[in-house]
């Protein structure tokens, strides 16, 4: 257990360190004076100065810095963040987000590579007694191209669409042979099948298609599961704004290094421990991306989000907003986001103690 802990936490280190290296490499690249770069957090046990930045290294080895000059207030040289054109602070500020994402998606090419084949969401046959094999039902070789209104790309999105169905008929489309066929009201839920083992269990009855695991399979496999992950953010803010989930649901640095310390210890062997833990890493990289991305506050999309309103703010008076302003609301975003983090890790620990 303590081993893959361990794992986690530097992991997670090495996600906050490489989306502060996107920020850092485009402040470079669009000539904004970074003023320290910092992998780790705490003292400093090594620091370097070369050119216009300290490099340094710190003694816990948890996330990381990159200081820009003027990033809330304007210091009146050319390289300072705020002096920068819109479009380069806007990269500026997404890069970050874009080398998390980048980082889940090589890790799942990475597992992906070890794997035989993959499922898509195409059904080859039908567990024994399903009721609604026929041309006007489902047929094997049919293609669930959507749920209830949302697209299906794998069949990770077919298994969550179908738990979040509220009622207990669907609607869908599927593609046969090349035709779009709607399926509106269909009942499809999970009945009692016996499976291959012998097994009575909970099932919706369907065989889905394995495919060779090329090259080209293994990539699109990657790409399909960092966006399904990345999707799954929006469907959790969906559960929270209808208030199907709470604050209790939700889980912190605190909450994910458990879950990742029980799928690792839980493992048949240290290897495929190791996979498990990755695995994680790669849904908390992408959900990192998407979540930082949300115009809050402090994030780097609220952030983006208040520079297109200086934009337009100047567009319409000619002035531009004073940076102070942008400090004040990111200091309040701050002080709810902290608050926030707390109120979640005091619930993790709850959970682990009990």
């Amino acid at each position: 257990m303590v081993f893959y802990v361990v794992v986690a936490i530097l992991l997670f280190g090495f996600l906050i360190a490489i989306h502060e290296w996107g920020h850092f490499i485009t402040a470079k690249w669009m000539g904004v004076h970074v003023q320290e770069f910092a992998i780790g957090m705490g003292p400093k046990i090594f620091s370097k100065q070369k050119g216009d930045t300290l490099y340094s290294l710190r003694a816990i080895p948890m996330g990381g810095f990159c200081q820009m000059e003027g990033e809330d207030e304007d210091t009146g040289n050319s390289g300072s963040f705020v002096k920068k054109a819109a479009w380069k602070k806007i990269i500026i500020l997404s890069a970050g987000s874009f080398m998390n994402f980048v980082a889940g998606l090589f890790i799942l090419l990475f597992l992906f590579s070890q794997a035989q084949a993959f499922s898509v969401p195409v059904i080859n046959d039908f567990m024994e007694g399903f009721p609604y094999q026929s041309e006007e039902g489902l047929l094997p070789g049919d293609r669930i191209a959507s749920i209830d209104g949302r697209k299906v790309y794998s069949t990770n999105d077919v298994m969550l669409y179908l738990a979040l169905a509220k009622d207990e008929n669907l609607d869908l489309v599927i593609e046969r042979d090349g035709e779009y066929l709607k399926r509106d009201n269909f009942p499809l839920v999970q009945r009692e099948y016996t499976t291959s083992t012998g097994e009575t269990q909970m099932k919706y009855g369907l065989y889905f298609t394995l495919v060779e695991a090329s090259f080209k399979n293994t990539i699109k496999e990657a790409w399909d599961t960092s966006f399904f992950f990345a999707r799954s953010v929006w469907v959790s803010l969906e559960m929270l704004g209808e208030g199907q989930a709470g604050i209790k649901d939700l889980s912190g640095p605190v909450g994910i290094v458990s879950l990742i310390g029980e799928a690792g210890t839980q493992s048949e062997s240290v290897l495929l421990g190791l996979n498990n833990v990755f695995y994680i890493i790669a849904l908390v990289a992408v959900n990192l991306a998407v979540m930082n991305m949300l115009p809050i506050p402090t994030l780097d999309g609220g952030r983006i989000f208040l520079v297109l309103i200086n934009r337009l703010y100047f567009y319409i008076t000619k002035r531009e907003l004073n940076p102070k302003y942008e400090a004040y609301i990111h200091a309040a975003g701050f002080v709810l986001l902290i608050t926030l983090m707390i109120v979640v890790t005091f619930f993790d620990v709850i959970k682990l103690v009990r």
